[in-house]
């Protein structure tokens, strides 16, 4: 079983002091910056105060059978985590996120979820870090599985405070702090069109395919087809840049669609499999070039639709790095796990989420890009090395034995798959 765990060290804030389980419980979205929909949550604690340490998120299997190795991967990751930072947590609260399906209440996702609760405590105990609590929210209350006492537990839960009314919630407006939505629309944001919309992009994306397929094979030089990618991707970038966001909110993402046309992104999304092609577009990913950089691979992830869901993760990868390169290391594990998601061997989207995940500065990566940027940019210049971060050697074209046609699988009746070079998993 692979999971992609989303951890998070400690936050430099103001210290605020969660008094009951409530305030833990209504505290929750401001700790990972939104709320867990279908989520393991699990928080280390440490010292005799109970300070807030290194966190962790996974989604939660739906089989029941998964659910063991789960908890001992995540327990695993959590503490051994901590340890690498300096500090072997004291304990360790969790919190099990998922909202009820249709003639479901939240007491019964409470009990069902309980199992998987318990194979948790028991990991963790391994490990000799006790469980200090363990709560389920859902469907607007909470429940802990280890308050015995009904007259403080009652069997259909505590309700969650009115949204901003909490302690945190008013610690968190004072820090600038916002919850963005659920784990849910978040995501749903990053997620392919779907309708006529679709239809027609996949449509230009076959077109794009095929004709790109007989240009390579009449030797356009990828350093063409690179070229031309690049200078699309700026030509869209300043338009992006030129149009004023909207209000952030999901009607964005409609403005932002419609500053894309069909054939530019799918010139784009085939462009973007290559992973020098990939490596220099995230050389936007500061200053005035982030915000629009971000909301164009925000489109392109949008525009791999049906047929093309693998090319997702390079546009996907680089919506993670832009967002952790400035700061929100939320959204950026997002979009990461949502990468790796599209294709689990892609390996420029491995590397990003680990870094991420262990705190590593991205200064590191920044400075690398922005030197290979200003070795492109001089008139006179070497060329590169033939290895760029997080990109392997460079080869041509991979084939299918005996076709002469691009490797990979056939998505449906009449459509190219993902034009893959060697090392594009990158």
């Amino acid at each position: 079983m692979t999971q992609n765990h989303e951890c998070a060290g400690p936050r430099s804030a103001e210290q605020i002091t969660l008094r009951s389980p409530g305030e833990l419980a209504d505290a929750l979205p401001y700790m990972v910056g939104f709320h867990p929909s279908d989520s393991l949550v699990m928080v280390a604690v440490h010292g005799p105060g109970g300070r807030f340490g290194g966190r962790l998120r996974v989604g939660i299997p739906r089989t029941p059978g998964e659910w063991e190795e789960l908890a001992a991967q995540v327990a695993d990751c959590l503490v051994g985590g901590s340890v690498r930072r300096g500090g072997r947590p004291d304990g360790i609260v969790v919190f099990l996120c998922r909202e009820p399906g249709p003639d479901e209440s939240g007491q019964q996702v409470m009990e069902r979820l309980r199992p998987l609760a318990q194979q948790v405590r028991i990991a963790c105990g391994a490990l000799d870090v006790p469980v200090l609590e363990a709560l389920c929210i859902s469907g607007g209350a909470y429940w802990s599985y280890c308050c015995p006492d009904r007259r403080c537990c009652p069997p259909e839960g505590r309700p969650l405070a009115m949204p901003g009314t909490s302690v945190m919630a008013a610690a968190a407006t004072y820090a600038g702090i916002r919850v963005r939505g659920s784990l849910r629309e978040l995501e749903g944001r990053l997620a392919p069109l779907r309708g006529a919309a679709a239809t027609a992009q996949g449509h230009a994306l076959d077109r794009a395919a095929a004709e790109l397929v007989p240009r390579m094979l009449d030797g356009v030089t990828r350093t063409q087809v690179g070229a031309e990618t690049i200078a699309l991707a700026g030509k869209v970038l300043t338009r992006f840049a030129q149009a004023p966001p909207a209000d952030g909110g999901p009607a964005s993402d409609d403005w932002d669609d419609a500053l894309v046309e069909d054939a530019e992104a799918a010139a784009l999304v085939l462009g973007l499999q290559d992973r020098e092609i990939r490596d220099i577009a995230a050389e936007w990913m500061e200053g005035p070039e982030a915000l629009p950089a971000l909301r164009l691979w925000r489109a392109l992830a949008r525009r791999c639709v049906e047929g093309y869901e693998e090319h997702a993760a390079a546009p996907l990868s680089l919506v993670g790095w832009v967002a952790w390169s400035t700061g929100d290391e939320p959204y950026a594990r997002i979009a990461l796990s949502l990468a790796l998601r599209a294709d689990p061997d892609y390996r420029f989207a491995e590397l990003l989420h680990h870094a991420c995940n262990a705190e590593l500065d991205p200064e590191t990566l920044r400075e690398c890009l922005r030197e290979e940027r200003r070795r492109r940019e001089q008139p006179h210049a070497a060329p590169p090395p033939h290895r760029r971060p997080g990109g392997a050697a460079k080869a041509g074209p991979r084939t299918r034995p005996g076709t002469g046609a691009p490797a990979g699988r056939q998505p449906r009746s009449g459509r190219i798959p993902r034009q893959r070079t060697a090392g594009s998993g990158e």
